[in-house]
């Protein structure tokens, strides 16, 4: 899913994260959102009320779906945008 030679991403640095409790890695520049894309992750969330499956719908800050909780150690951020969080080697997020 991904067009060689185009983007902002350095294919040369591979950078590990968890999502949902299964590995998965990606590229340095990647956001969270673009690199679970590009891993096929297309399930991001459910729904609060009805618990309907959840995806990435839109690329920037407006993104309602892709909500993720971002785990450090023991910290835990809750309502973090994929679409906004770059991707660091050893991030740790679950829907």
């Amino acid at each position: 899913m991904r067009v060689a030679g185009k983007g902002l991403i350095d294919r040369n640095r591979v950078l590990r994260f968890t999502f949902g409790g299964q590995s998965f890695e990606g590229f340095a520049g990647d956001s969270l959102a673009s690199a679970l894309l590009a891993n096929d992750q297309r399930l991001i969330g459910r729904s609060f009320k009805y618990h309907r499956p959840r995806g990435i719908v839109t690329a920037g800050s407006e993104e309602p779906n892709a909500l993720v909780t971002l785990e450090r150690g023991f910290a835990r951020e809750p309502n973090s945008r994929a679409t906004m969080q770059p991707l660091y080697d050893g991030l740790v997020a679950r829907p």
